[in-house]
């Protein structure tokens, strides 16, 4: 008999960051198309024994995901032009800024 974890793995083929894409729609005569981050995983286990010394014998999971909307593609004149979601590129973009400027400010500090 399989375990609860590769009961998991093998119902589900990938894990990780994927790029989502919404069913177009007309919105305002302008054809749209949303794209999102979605992000998910799962996680097992199994175990025997307490560090108690109380017998014990059990299994559990879980998971979760996220989907964050970084904008649509609009369809304007035949081309297709992407207008990003500016609380999503400030949700990303200010964390990855400040780590870049840590960084550059602590390399700036030791070639002193």
């Amino acid at each position: 008999m399989a375990t609860l974890v590769e009961r998991i793995a093998a119902r589900i083929p990938e894990f990780g960051i994927k790029l989502a894409y919404g069913e177009s729609r007309t919105l305002g005569g302008e054809e749209i198309i949303p794209v999102s981050f979605v992000g998910y995983g799962f996680g097992a286990g199994e175990g025997v024994g307490a560090p108690n010394g109380q017998d014990f014998s059990g299994s559990g999971g879980g998971g979760g995901g996220v989907s964050i909307p970084v904008g649509a593609y609009l369809r304007r004149g035949g081309r297709l032009v992407f207008r990003p979601n500016p609380i999503a590129l400030l949700a990303f973009g200010l964390p990855v800024l400040t780590a870049l400027g840590v960084g550059i400010a602590a390399v700036v500090r030791a070639a002193r």
